[in-house]
């Protein structure tokens, strides 16, 4: 699609110097999109991809609005749970119906969770923690009527794991009848749901222009009710300074990704809300372990030595002036049972006697990371450090989708990536960075760090029906990954936007897809 085949309406948007207001039943969000690899439920795994399919798409169960720890029913009407025989029973609302006009049924959601088994992309592996596995699914996955269906799993967790599993974007339901028209071979509809949409949710897509735009519009017999705006578009603009020239002037009414410096600048600026909301992301450095061109990426003193060559100070409070804190485990604040302790600091002396003592000299590695900010900010901080302990640092930036496709392909030989939970409970991050399983494609396993004794302490813990028992087991876990890993966890976020003044009814939420549009009016 060519940018002459856009609406009207899109274009007018689109232009940064069209108007000094934009028009009243469209919301205009500037941020970066270059991240994004697709829009399909079943392989969104980028930050803005994150954002955006809950717009789209729906799931049976969600975590609430205002307290995530809950679950809250979307297009379930009621389940009942079986701890013992590992089920759950799911009656599903009989009026609900995708923006395709088609109803939601039981065929719907097996078709939705057997894509994204079958399929294996990227974030596969939130649902493998079920026992969920391309050879198996069709088995865990009955319909007993027009409006009921039973689902099954053979891991050891609990109901309550499930359903936080089941909360998650990869599980959204997607309209399987839509779909099937757009299959090419064997591909689910793959190429198809990149750019277009097969949901339920508050928009569907009307154009989605690679590195230019996402275009929604409302989705009148959403199940759960049609927004309050007709459109939004959601603007790529990569640089940051841009977007804060776009919010200012009022050509767009949300800006996101902006740096330390452009929020500082627009803090009290006359028609211009700042918003700091907590989040629970975290950035990290990590060392792909299984690279053979540079074998000192496998070499536990040189992690620890890592551990001491970040400037974190220099980087959450002088650089990034505040948007970041220290934190240094892989649960983020606000997680039960969540280390607090930042037991690392900047010391190249103590890095240099490590090194030395371990024997490594010339020391270096190319680091792949996302060329804005604060990924960009994080890494050149890096590069500085970590040379004033004798390791050489080469930046190897790139737009997100690049440096996502290299990390997803082992390319890589370390790379600062950001990390958000799939959902709220511990083992969303224990299953990502403290188990490897060798098929699913979690953080250790992209890395190829091969962890056996983890991986059984990560079942166990997930398994543990005690509370008490089970948060004592992650706080065990995250110590020994402070302790020897090939991560180095640096910071946590809290999220800021701008928006307009005349922006009411945004919310967001501790999670990357708890971004909600369908309430805002202006």
């Amino acid at each position: 699609m060519t940018r002459k085949l856009l609406p009207l309406f899109v274009l007018t948007a689109l232009s940064a110097s069209a108007y000094a207001a934009t028009p009243p039943n469209t919301l205009v969000v500037a941020q970066g999109l270059d991240d994004i690899v697709s829009l399909d439920p079943a392989e969104a795994n980028e930050l803005s991809s994150i954002q955006t399919v809950p717009s789209l798409y729906q799931r049976l169960v969600q975590p609430d609005r205002n307290d995530p720890a809950k679950i809250t029913p979307i297009l379930a009407e009621s389940w009942q749970a079986d701890a013992a025989a590992k089920t759950l029973t799911i009656t599903l609302k009989s009026d609900a119906k995708f923006a395709s006009g088609n109803p939601l049924r039981p065929e719907d959601v097996i078709f939705s969770y057997t894509r994204a088994v079958t399929l294996n992309k990227s974030p596969a592996f939130i649902l493998n923690v079920l026992g969920w596995q391309p050879d198996n699914i069709a088995s865990q996955l009955k319909k007993i009527d027009d409006h009921t269906l039973q689902l099954s799993w053979t891991a050891d967790v609990s109901p309550a794991v499930a359903l936080n599993i089941l909360s998650t974007p990869i599980a959204s339901i997607v309209d399987e009848k839509l779909v099937a028209a757009n299959v090419k071979g064997s591909d689910f509809g793959n190429e198809w749901l990149k750019m277009h949409s097969a949901g339920s949710g508050a928009f569907k897509m009307r154009v989605y222009q690679p590195h230019q735009a996402i275009v929604l519009e409302a989705n009148e017999t959403s199940p759960t009710g049609a927004p309050k705006l007709k459109n939004v578009i959601i603007k790529n603009v990569p640089d940051p300074a841009s977007r804060r020239l776009l919010i200012q002037q009022g050509d767009a009414d949300v800006a996101r990704d902006l740096g330390a410096d452009q929020i500082d600048a627009l803090q009290g600026k006359p028609g211009l809300q700042v918003l700091s909301i907590p989040s629970a992301e975290q950035n990290y450095l990590v060392f792909n372990t299984g690279n053979s061109t540079n074998p000192l990426l496998a070499n536990p003193a040189f992690w620890e030595a890592a551990r001491w060559l970040v400037d974190y100070n220099g980087i959450t409070k002088d650089l990034l002036k505040g948007q970041y804190f220290v934190h240094q485990s892989f649960l983020p604040v606000g997680f039960p049972g969540a280390l607090d302790n930042t037991p690392f600091k900047f010391d190249p002396a103590k890095a240099k006697e490590i090194l030395a003592k371990a024997g490594i000299k010339d020391a270096h590695f190319t680091l792949d990371v996302e060329n804005k900010p604060p990924f960009i900010t994080i890494a050149q901080s890096m590069q500085a450090s970590f040379a004033q302990g004798g390791v050489k640092v080469d930046l190897l930036p790139a737009a997100g989708s690049q440096v996502y496709a290299r990390v997803r392909a082992k390319q890589h030989q370390a790379a600062i990536r950001l990390w958000i939970p799939d959902y709220f409970d511990a083992h969303s991050n224990a299953s990502a960075f403290a188990y490897n399983d060798g098929k699913s494609s979690t953080v250790a396993g992209l890395n190829s760090w091969k962890i056996p004794e983890l991986n059984k302490a990560t079942l166990a813990a997930v398994a543990e029906p005690d509370a008490a028992k089970r948060l004592d087991l992650y706080k065990k876990m995250q110590e020994e990954l402070q302790r020897n890993s090939p991560y180095v966890f640096i910071d946590q976020g809290k999220t800021q936007i701008v928006i307009r003044d005349n922006v009411k009814g945004y919310q967001q939420g501790l999670n990357a897809d708890m971004v909600w549009y369908d309430r805002v009016t202006k």
